[in-house]
């Protein structure tokens, strides 16, 4: 098995992420909206294709006011869609960004996992040659394991 995550990131560069993400949320705040989980169910969904729709469908607004009915206000129509447009292309770059934390979080976790592994089984193996200190260790290890023994298949005959 290759192990693909070899490099520590350095804690001053984690720390670094972290402000600037706090930073990031900092700067959104005061604009954010936390819908309630029905109000998040019920409404429109714009994707890509309903972006460009809007954009055009908000150009065309603006460049035919006589079209525009009364009821819709179009400074309210101009900040969502400023807004959905902006936050668009910050979504996709949060996106890049949480899929990089993702993956390299996944690798990293998978590595470490199996290197405990490894360590477990040898002092495992320590504990029952009676090799010092190694059942200390085996019974505080063994707790990760407790009440996950798999079942013997069963044989119908």
């Amino acid at each position: 098995m290759e192990n693909k995550h070899v490099i520590a990131i350095p804690g001053d560069v984690l720390k670094e992420i972290q402000t600037k993400i706090n930073d990031a949320k900092a700067l959104l705040a005061p604009y954010a909206i936390a819908p309630t989980p029905n109000e998040r169910h019920d409404i429109f969904k714009m994707g890509e294709k309903s972006l460009s729709f809007v954009e055009k469908s908000y150009e065309f607004a603006r460049q035919n006011p006589t079209l525009v009915p009364p009821f819709l206000n179009m400074s309210e129509f101009g900040a969502d869609y400023a807004d959905a447009h902006g936050l668009w292309n910050v979504q996709n770059a949060a996106k890049q960004l949480y899929e990089g934390i993702d993956d390299t979080t996944m690798i990293a976790g998978s590595e470490a996992f199996q290197a405990a592994l490894v360590f477990y089984n040898s002092v495992k193996v320590a504990a029952a040659n009676d090799i010092s200190g190694a059942k200390a260790i085996y019974e505080e290890l063994k707790k990760r394991f407790s009440g996950t023994k798999r079942k013997a298949p069963v044989i119908e005959a």
